[in-house]
C-alpha cells in the first residue's frame, strides 16, 4: 500500500513538473494603459454605448427631439441676450449660426463631461461583480452623445443653408476638432471619476465646474475679443481652441485658430495621458470602494 502510494505521489510530481510555468509581472509602458485589454472587450464597449442611448430616451414624450431642443433654446436665449441688448461681436456672421456653431461641440462635451464623471457610480452594481476594463465604462459614456451630436448637427446645416452660408475647404478638418472635443471630455471625465468613487462630494462640484467652464469658452461670444498677447494663454481652456476651430471650419469667417489650438491640444494631451494614468493607478479600489 506504501509504495503504491509513492509510486501515486511520484506520478502526480512528474505530471506537475511537466505543466507549464506562468510568471506574472507588472506591465509596463503603454500596456499598462490596458489599450490592448480594452480592444478585446470592444464589444462590451459597443453594447454600453448603445444601452447608454437607450435608456436616455426610454419613457420620454420627445425622445430624440430633445438633442435638438437643448442647444436651439440656448441659442435662442444668447441671441436674446447676447445678440440684440448687448451687441456681442459675431466677426460679422449672423449671431444665431453663430452661437448655434459654437453650442454643438459645447454641449458634445458637457454632456459626455457629466456622464463619464458620474459612470462608475451609476455602474456600480456592474462593477462590483464582473471583471472587465474599467475604462469601458467613462469612455461608453463619451460615446453616447455622438449620437444627439449628429442629430442637432442636422439642425445646423439648415440654418446655414438658410442664411446663405456655405462651408469652405475647412470642413474638411471638422472630424479632427469632434475628436478634440470627445478628447477633452474623457480626459477630464477619467480625473473625475475616478475621484467621484472615493470622494461622493466630486458629483456636487461637476455642475458648477460645467456652467463656469461654458462661460470661460467662447461660446457666446468670439476669441477675437481677448487681446492677442493673451490669447496663447486663453488656449489654456481647451475647449477654446475646439470653438473657434469648430466655427473657422464650418463658417470660414472667423480666424484661424493658430496660437490657441497650439496650446489648447498639447494642454488636452497632458490631460488625457494623466487622467488614462490616475484612473488605471485607481482601478483596482473601484470594486472594494464603489
Amino acid at each position: 500500500m506504501a509504495n503504491s502510494q509513492s509510486e501515486i505521489r511520484a506520478a502526480q510530481l512528474k505530471a506537475s513538473a511537466d505543466l507549464p510555468v506562468f510568471f506574472i509581472k507588472p506591465e509596463s509602458g503603454l500596456a499598462s494603459l490596458g489599450l490592448k485589454e480594452l480592444w478585446e472587450y470592444r464589444e462590451l464597449l459597443y453594447f454600453l454605448t448603445w444601452r447608454d442611448i437607450k435608456v436616455r430616451y426610454k419613457q420620454t414624450v420627445l425622445g430624440a427631439a430633445w438633442a435638438i431642443i437643448q442647444p436651439f433654446f440656448m441659442m435662442v436665449v444668447f441671441s436674446l441676450f447676447f445678440g440684440r441688448l448687448a451687441h456681442v461681436p459675431s466677426d460679422g456672421i449672423s449671431y444665431p449660426v453663430f452661437a448655434y456653431c459654437a453650442l454643438l461641440p459645447w454641449q458634445l462635451f458637457a454632456h459626455s463631461l457629466i456622464e463619464s464623471s458620474n459612470s462608475l457610480v451609476a455602474n456600480e452594481r456592474l462593477i462590483t461583480k464582473v471583471y472587465f476594463p474599467r475604462l469601458v465604462v467613462p469612455i461608453s459614456a463619451v460615446l453616447g452623445g455622438l449620437i444627439d451630436f449628429a442629430i442637432a448637427f442636422v439642425i445646423l446645416l439648415l440654418m446655414m443653408a438658410y442664411y446663405g452660408i456655405a462651408p469652405t475647404w475647412a470642413v474638411v478638418t471638422l472630424p479632427a476638432f469632434i475628436l478634440f472635443a470627445i478628447a477633452t471630455a474623457l480626459g477630464v471625465g477619467l480625473w473625475l471619476s475616478a475621484l467621484n468613487v472615493k470622494y461622493r462630494d466630486v458629483r456636487y462640484t461637476i455642475t458648477f465646474l460645467v456652467q463656469f467652464w461654458l462661460f470661460a469658452t467662447p461660446v457666446a461670444y468670439a476669441s477675437s475679443i481677448v487681446p492677442e498677447r493673451w490669447r496663447p494663454l486663453y488656449g489654456l481652456n481647451p475647449m477654446s481652441g475646439v470653438v473657434e476651430g469648430f466655427r473657422w471650419a464650418l463658417l470660414g469667417k472667423s480666424p484661424a485658430p493658430g496660437v490657441l489650438l497650439g496650446v489648447s491640444i498639447t494642454v488636452v494631451i497632458l490631460i488625457l495621458v494623466g487622467g488614462l494614468l490616475y484612473f488605471r493607478r485607481m482601478e483596482a479600489e473601484f470594486a472594494d470602494v464603489v
